[in-house]
Parts: structure tokens; sequence; C-alpha cells
């Protein structure tokens, strides 16, 4: 088993979105509308289906369950229910071999390090950051578009 578990973002947060229309904690109006585009959703950790499924556009802050100082960015989930992606220590295939950036925080939200990997690198990554023991968790975000995807804590 490796040194973190995959954490997608909570149950309640998806489903006070797709109830409310509003992103939690601001209230901004989340978007809904078909996929155009890549869209990975936050809560299956799986890619909403272009031109197929719609999606929920809105505010998060993946800060905010970790009780650290607030960095809210735009991200998409299913708008229609979908199930959480379990907790394990695979990166889910959507996201290998992607361009992504890993960033290992310690105590207060500070970044202590940071990799980017496009090259399947992920897990070597992940598990190279977790090795440091100031290191509490990773957030995981797309380089491309630098929003969050999901977060590894350790096991």
């Amino acid at each position: 088993m490796g040194s973190y578990r995959v954490m997608a973002i909570p149950t309640a947060v998806a489903e006070q979105v797709r109830d409310t229309g509003e992103s939690p904690k601001y209230g901004f109006p989340a978007h809904r509308e078909v996929a155009a585009g890549r869209a990975p959703c936050r809560h299956c950790l799986k890619l909403i289906l272009k031109d197929e499924e719609e999606l929920l556009l809105f505010t998060y802050d993946p800060f905010g369950e970790l009780g650290e100082p607030p960095l809210p960015g735009p991200v998409y989930i299913h708008a229609m229910d979908c199930q959480r992606h379990p907790e394990s220590d695979v990166i889910p295939a959507e996201f290998r071999g992607r361009l992504l950036t890993l960033e290992g925080y310690g105590e207060n939200r500070a970044l202590l390090k940071e990799f980017r990997v496009g090259d399947g690198a992920e897990e070597r990554a992940a598990e190279q950051l977790f090795s440091d023991v100031k290191i509490r968790y990773v957030n995981v975000r797309s380089t491309e578009a630098g929003c969050f995807l999901f977060r590894l804590e350790r096991s």
C-alpha cells in the first residue's frame, strides 16, 4: 500500500451544489451546461462526457475541509448524482500521464515542495513528497488549467 490515499471532494459538497445551485460558503451561482471539452468531475474523478453529460461549474475552496486559509477556484462536478471516488492509493486513470502539478503542503498551508509531471510519474512524485515528514497533504492540480483536481492525504 502507498503512503497516501486519493481524496475527492466530499459528497456533502457535491450534494449541496446540486441541491442549491450555488457554491458552498460563497453562494455564487453554479453554472450548468453540457460538457464542451475536457471536464473532470471532482467528486467521482471521471471525465464528464463531452456533448453528452451536463456539468456544474462552481467555486470551491480545496483548503476548506482542512481549516486552512481559503484559496477558492473553479471546479466541475457531474450535474447528476455520481459515486464519490473511493479512497485508494492509486491515481485515477483519467489523470495518469496528464500534465499535473503536485503541491506538498505543511502546517498553515505552507507550500513546501512542488513537482510538475506529465510522463506518468505521478505516483513516484507523490511518494517522494510524502517521504518528507513535514508534508501533511498534497493538492493535485492541472498544470495546463491551474485548477484543483483532488487531494492526496497520508495513509
